[in-house]
C-alpha cells in the first residue's frame, strides 16, 4: 500500500498581533504550539455559521454543507388553517411585529397560521395563543395539562 505525499501547506508570511489578559497569555504559553492553536481557533470561529441558529454557533463545514440544502427545502410549511404555503424565515430580523408574534406561537409549539387565519382564530384565555375552535380541546390538553 503506497502512501500519498502530504499536501503542501501555504507559507505563513504574515504576522498578526493582539493583546490579551495576562492569565490568557500564561495559558497560551503553556501550549505546545500556540500559533497552531490560535490559527485553528480562528478558523473554527470563522469557519461556517451554523445554519440552524444563523451564526450564533459554528459547525464543521461538512455538517453545514449537509444541512443548508435541507433547511432551504424545509423552509416552507402549510397554514394549519387554510392550507396555503407559508415561508418560514431563517432570521427573526426579517419579520414585522405582527408576523413575529404569529410565528413565535408556532416556534413555541403552537399552530402555524397565515395572517388571515391567525386573526380569525380566537385567543386562548390561558396563554393568548390564537387557536381555531376545532383545535381548542387538543390545545388545552397539550398546553394546559395539570
Amino acid at each position: 500500500m503506497s502512501r500519498r505525499p502530504p499536501k503542501p501547506r501555504p507559507q505563513k508570511s504574515e504576522v498578526v498581533a493582539f493583546k490579551v489578559e495576562k492569565e490568557l497569555a500564561d495559558l497560551l504559553n503553556k501550549l505546545p504550539n500556540k500559533s497552531a492553536f490560535i490559527r485553528k481557533a480562528i478558523e473554527a470561529q470563522l469557519g461556517r455559521a451554523c445554519p440552524l441558529c444563523n451564526g450564533k454557533g459554528v459547525v464543521p463545514r461538512g455538517v453545514h454543507d449537509h444541512y443548508v440544502p435541507l433547511l432551504k427545502q424545509l423552509s416552507a410549511r402549510d397554514c394549519d388553517g387554510c392550507g396555503s404555503q407559508l415561508h418560514l424565515p431563517a432570521d427573526a430580523g426579517e419579520l414585522g411585529d405582527e408576523d413575529r408574534t404569529r410565528l413565535e406561537q408556532f416556534f413555541l409549539g403552537g399552530p402555524l397560521y397565515c395572517g388571515g387565519c391567525y386573526e380569525k382564530a380566537p385567543t386562548c384565555e390561558d396563554c393568548g395563543w390564537h387557536i381555531s375552535p376545532d383545535r381548542i380541546a387538543e390545545h388545552h390538553r397539550k398546553a394546559h395539562h395539570d
